[in-house]
């Protein structure tokens, strides 16, 4: 288990950090994502419907909803210096979308063969 190397208890000094700290953590949680670093703000890529974003202080992801009134997206937030309850938060949130968006057939195999074990169906 990471968490005690991704969970320094303090913010990540930047967006990167703080990127690369939740991707391991979804990492240890069994969930692949992608780091996009921009300039101040990286993004997570986890599934469809789902990247997270951070500015280096907290971490944003879309909820799955809209506000009734507005029709608004309403979105999850949570700090840098929490990555493992943002990670299970998100695993959450990949959970349910995994159940409408499928790994299809294809990507499972490219998985298994780049690391000889494969992924698995999403839970």
């Amino acid at each position: 288990m990471l968490s005690t190397a991704i969970n320094p208890g303090k913010r990540a000094h930047d967006s990167a950090q703080a990127a690369e700290w939740l991707r391991l953590a979804l990492s240890d949680l069994g969930i692949s994502a992608d780091v996009h670093n921009g300039d101040g703000i990286s993004l997570v890529s986890v599934w469809i419907d789902l990247v997270v974003w951070s500015d280096g202080t907290s971490y944003i992801w879309w909820s799955g909803q809209k506000a009734a009134r507005s029709g608004r997206w309403k979105y999850h937030y949570g700090p840098t210096d929490d990555p493992l309850t943002v990670a299970r938060r998100v695993a959450d949130r990949f959970r349910d979308l995994a159940k409408g968006h499928p790994m299809s057939g294809v990507i499972r195999e490219v998985l298994k063969d780049a690391s000889g074990q494969g992924m698995g169906a999403p839970l």
